[in-house]
């Protein structure tokens, strides 16, 4: 592989998000979801045998990787564009060739078909409802828990689109690796979450801290965070690992911060704007807020979370929203979203590469405040 990156890289031209062609960005990314979908519907004979099979898959693809019309239209697609964003800014000065942008946007949905792998299974674990502001999936008519088969070709699709485009590129070995760690990691924190909050158990002395760290390191950060940002350093030939490492420490808890974000949207953000109907209370999630809440709590406190976390009647859902009001969970959540912001930017500052600090900044302008 080349050298690390250099510093002092000229970052004439890259706009304040990180993205200098947002507009065409995204567009284009969007196009490579289709030729990519194209490619795979003809990629397996089981796909090629019957219109029937070919049109479920494309359905299955469709609703779920771009995430419905709403979501193609309207949809964030944050974690795909962040590979083609960090590309840029880590080629900052080199006019990338149509291929190199093609790469880096392949490379972007294959986050975005990770992420849908996940949800779709995640979705049936959790019981949900909605997600993206349409049903889950598996509560598609005629689908059911076909979904499940659905969320494994998910993620076969992605070693089918590395093998197929980047087979014989130096990296290719690094990128199998890295989606194989990542999958893995993630599942073991989709584990860890799972057994802290067991169905029909409620055990909130389990719900500390360090716990939650825990899981949000493994469920989230990784895939959400990190693995963006690598696939486009193993792009332009990073080799250091410090480098990696360093990155990933500031990925991680940005991650971690994500995450706190997601959960105190879950109770406090509206459905149509966050695009589903939070249920963290009713599933006994291991949560940023219940556990701020049991650290806070008096024993009178305590005893009301006690009796009513984990349970599905709404009446008690607004027991736990009650004593989560009382502590000020909110004003809570804004002081240390102010904090944890201060802490990352110091962090980033401290990156020697001029370009990576453009690029960690960028991920962090994304999220910071966000309401959905």
């Amino acid at each position: 592989m080349a050298a690390s990156i250099a510093n002092g890289v000229n970052l004439k031209g890259i706009s304040e998000n990180g993205r200098g062609k947002a507009g065409g960005d995204r567009a284009n990314f969007l196009e490579v979801y289709d030729r990519l979908k194209r490619e795979l519907l003809v990629d397996s004979e089981a796909f090629r045998y019957t219109d029937d099979s070919r049109a479920w898959v494309e359905k299955m693809l469709d609703y779920n990787v771009p995430g419905g019309i709403y979501a193609y239209i309207h949809g964030k697609l944050n974690r795909g564009l962040s590979v083609i964003d960090s590309l840029r800014i880590l080629k900052a000065g080199v006019d990338l060739p149509d291929e190199e942008v093609f790469l880096g946007s392949a490379l972007g949905w294959c986050v975005e078909w990770l992420q849908a792998y996940f949800l779709v299974l995640d979705d049936i674990m959790d019981n949900s409802v909605t997600r993206r502001g349409q049903p889950c999936w598996f509560r598609v008519p005629k689908v059911g828990l076909i979904a499940v088969n659905d969320g494994v070709i998910l993620r076969t699709h992605i070693s089918r689109i590395l093998k197929s485009h980047f087979r014989n590129k130096p990296y290719y070995t690094d990128l199998l690796d890295l989606f194989n760690e990542v999958e893995y990691q993630t599942a073991a924190g989709q584990m860890l979450d799972l057994i802290t909050t067991p169905a029909g158990e409620v055990d909130l002395s389990k719900y500390t801290i360090e716990t939650y760290l825990r899981i949000v390191e493994f469920k989230t950060a990784y895939y959400s965070f990190y693995l963006p940002v690598a696939c486009a350093l193993f792009m332009v030939g990073e080799d250091d690992e410090k480098t990696f490492s360093s990155v990933k420490e500031i990925l991680v808890q940005m991650g971690t911060y994500f995450q706190a974000q997601d959960d105190f949207l879950d109770c406090y953000g509206a459905p149509e704007v966050i695009g589903k109907i939070g249920t963290d209370i009713e599933d006994t999630k291991c949560s940023w807020l219940i556990v701020q809440a049991l650290q806070r709590a008096n024993s009178e406190q305590k005893q009301c979370l006690k009796d009513n976390y984990g349970k599905a009647e709404h009446s008690l859902v607004l027991e736990v929203k009650k004593v989560y009001n009382e502590l000020e969970l909110q004003r809570v959540f804004l002081e240390y979203e102010q904090e944890s912001y201060s802490k990352l930017v110091s962090m980033i500052e401290e990156q020697e590469s001029e370009a990576l600090q453009v690029v960690l900044k960028s991920f962090l302008a994304k999220i910071y405040q966000r309401h959905k």
